[in-house]
């Protein structure tokens, strides 16, 4: 088989595997039979790159960002819907149609209104070729490179397929996608966001299509707009049948139904269904079925007269604050929680209520004991709105409460709860010992990259931190507390099993610096921080003096700041900052690669809490060990800093670092002014972008064997 056919074949396999596993959800293939198809693919696109197609199933990755968005002017406009407030409203808007078109009864079709983003889908020959966003009817934005990332959108239609045809839809966030991404923004102290058409309409204006590729967008198909050599069908229904046909999601919920009874009872059905949904909507869309009648009705304005929108009441309710709590999440967030008095909203009764955050808090201006307004946000995370201060007495009222404060101890262990500036998430600073983070914190500890524990699962760790046999992870090599005989004792525990186990845990005390660095979790601190902290310090008593220092440095230089914040509201006016104001609050941390000021004060936090210092030294006398720092390597790339950037033809990532290391060189993970070469593979991205822009010497791997042989 030619390479050009070897591609094809495994391109159309693939698509065939993304086509059942996410439009049917009838997956044919496990999905480590799909993940060796896709990289033998990328392989032969890599070695081939004279056969790249934009319909590959490997161009759902992303690309490098763009600058903006280009306008695209829609063929035919994305017109808007007429709502309906109320049933009445829905009677006139079918009597009217039933008047126009002079029938007893109209059948409509009847689909749940997505609360998503409306987008035009534009395919030639059956290729998708650019994809748009509504904008304001006649004009969207180019969001091409965006909605390719999202699987349940063909790349190339099945069957036959007209020279042209428009299809339109809505992308939108399942329920269990957004609270994915709700839980991961309160860890890591990103914006939370709102609701999920928020989310997904954030999601789809990301310039960078690769942050669009980590999200987890849906698609469903709802109708044609433009279409050139296609012979339409009479109705409505069976346009949608022939989008399911070319390879598109329909939503299984979509029913024609008959009058104005059948439109009703479709409404009340599903608004029983919605909570069970997975997805959010608002109401219901309403069609006339019959294409030649909708010719007829036009449109008024930018709106059709054959269809309307049929919203459901506003998911509100008041109810009682009757107080805040505090939880704490796996890597230490703290959050506020209202605790409410039970109330009935969104078709469920809600006693607790998301606050998202301190300032969150303070913005709302929420206190126990007010009436609150509460939103079952995405029909499945309830969130306070604010406060319900309708009258004089009320406000008075509001007034004489206490307002809530951050804890200063973890509510869990009583460890230090510190805010680093910048950040909007407060945590907990004693992370090596704290119950709520602890098995977050072994499950990292014991990882590939980290300890790299064989043997030692999630279930078992479970089991252990149940029995309170381990409580941080020096528990591990504390033989008193794990050993063969007490891990007999817990449950699909063999005597083989236990040996294999505290084997592995004795093997693993034989590390690196930039291992044990990284298995301590602290906050932002990736395996590149870790290896780049590891040579700049070279071993965990320099690095933890150097965060002392640092931290009294900031501490300095924060009381500078305050004296001439003060010094300018009394003289009401702006004062230049002193040098030391200037200077780096961090500055031995500061001076480690792509370590900033956030990164900095996250680590003095972590050394300096007394839980984690003697968690480390626990770890160190139960015989943890790493080889002596080595001498600096020497050789013709010495003094010369190198970024890595796209896939390297014939070695990984780490060969290629190891030997740029070997030979006196220096690596960091982001381009700068001080980077002198951008070692760049196929598929480079923004890096590579950035690296031009900044005149850095872009070289391959062929050209870095010329550097290291050749001292010229």
């Amino acid at each position: 088989m030619s390479v050009a056919s070897n591609i094809e074949r495994l391109r159309r396999q693939l698509e065939e595997h993304n086509h059942r596993y996410y439009v049917l959800d009838d997956p044919s293939v496990p999905d480590a039979e799909y993940d060796r198809l896709f990289e033998q693919l990328q392989k032969l696109e890599a070695e081939h790159p004279e056969f790249a197609s934009a319909d590959s199933p490997t161009q759902r990755v992303g690309g490098a960002p763009r600058a903006g968005f280009v306008e695209v002017q829609h063929r035919l406009p994305m017109q808007s819907l007429r709502k309906c407030a109320d049933e009445d409203e829905l009677r006139d808007f079918d009597r009217r149609v039933r008047e126009t078109l002079n029938v007893e009864s109209a059948a409509y079709v009847a689909e749940p209104k997505l609360d998503g983003l409306a987008v035009s889908l534009s395919y030639e020959h059956g290729v998708f070729v650019r994809g748009a966003t509504r904008g304001d009817g006649a004009t969207g934005e180019d969001i091409t490179e965006n909605l390719r990332t999202i699987r349940r959108i063909p790349l190339r239609l099945r069957g036959d397929v007209p020279p042209v045809v428009e299809v339109r839809g809505e992308v939108y966030l399942p329920l269990a996608g957004f609270k994915r991404m709700v839980d991961e923004a309160t860890a890591s102290g990103d914006k939370v966001p709102v609701n999920p058409r928020n989310a997904a309409a954030g999601s789809l204006r990301q310039l960078d299509s690769r942050i669009t590729a980590r999200r987890p967008l849906a698609f469903y198909a709802y109708g044609v707009g433009y279409s050139e050599g296609w012979k339409a069908p009479k109705r409505h229904s069976q346009a949608l049948e022939q989008l399911r046909d070319w390879g598109f999601p329909v939503s299984e919920h979509v029913r024609a139904v008959q009058g104005i009874d059948g439109c009703i009872a479709f409404f009340e059905d599903i608004g029983r269904k919605r909570a069970g949904l997975g997805f959010d909507i608002d109401g219901v869309v309403f069609k006339l079925d019959d294409l030649a009648g909708r010719e007829e009705l036009g449109s008024v304005s930018r709106e059709p007269r054959w269809a309307c929108a049929y919203k459901f009441a506003a998911e509100e309710a008041q109810t009682l604050l009757e107080g805040i709590e505090f939880q704490v999440g796996r890597t230490g967030a703290i959050t506020p929680v209202a605790r409410l008095k039970p109330v009935f909203v969104g078709g469920a009764n809600v006693s607790n209520a998301t606050l998202h955050n301190m300032d969150e808090v303070k913005r709302k201006d929420v206190r126990v004991g007010d009436t609150v307004l509460v939103r079952r946000a995405g029909d499945v995370i309830p969130e306070v709105i604010g406060a319900v201060l309708e009258d004089e007495a009320a406000r008075e009222a509001h007034l004489l409460r206490p307002e809530p404060e951050m804890l200063t101890e973890c509510p869990v262990c009583n460890g230090k709860v510190e805010r680093v500036e910048g950040e909007v998430v407060a945590r907990c600073a004693n992370g090596l010992s704290c119950r709520a983070q602890l098995h977050g914190a072994l499950i990292h500890f014991v990882s590939r990259k980290a300890m790299d524990v064989e043997k030692l699962g999630e279930k078992l760790l479970a089991q252990l931190i149940d029995q309170n046999i381990v409580r941080s992870p020096a528990d591990i090599y504390d033989t008193t507390k794990v050993n063969a005989g007490v891990l007999t004792d817990l449950e699909r525990m063999a005597e083989k099993s236990a040996s294999n186990v505290i084997a592995a845990i004795e093997d693993s005390k034989s590390t690196t610096f930039q291992r044990f660095l990284y298995s301590l979790g602290c906050p932002q601190v990736g395996e590149t921080t870790a290896r780049d902290l590891a040579r700049q310090f070279g071993d965990i008593e320099a690095l933890i003096a150097a965060a002392e220092r640092d931290a009294e440095h900031a501490k300095a230089q924060r009381a500078l700041r305050l004296a001439r914040e003060a010094q300018e509201r009394e003289q009401d006016k702006k004062i230049r900052r002193s040098e030391a104001e200037r200077a780096p609050a961090y500055p031995e941390l500061q001076a480690v690669p792509d370590v900033g000021e956030t990164v900095a004060a996250h680590i003095c936090l972590f050394f300096s809490e007394p839980h984690n210092r003697e968690v480390i030294a626990k770890l160190l006398e139960a015989g943890v060990n790493w080889p002596a720092p080595k001498a600096a390597a020497t050789g013709n790339l010495s003094g010369k800093t190198f970024v890595i950037t796209g896939t390297l033809p014939g070695v990984s990532r780490e060969e290629a670092s190891a030997l740029i290391e070997a030979n006196g060189g220096k690596l960091s993970g982001s381009v700068s002014k001080n980077t002198d070469f951008l070692l760049a593979g196929e598929a480079a991205g923004s890096k590579l972008a950035k690296a031009e822009k900044l005149g850095v010497s872009v070289i391959d791997l062929a050209a870095l064997h010329r550097l290291i042989e050749s001292a010229d």
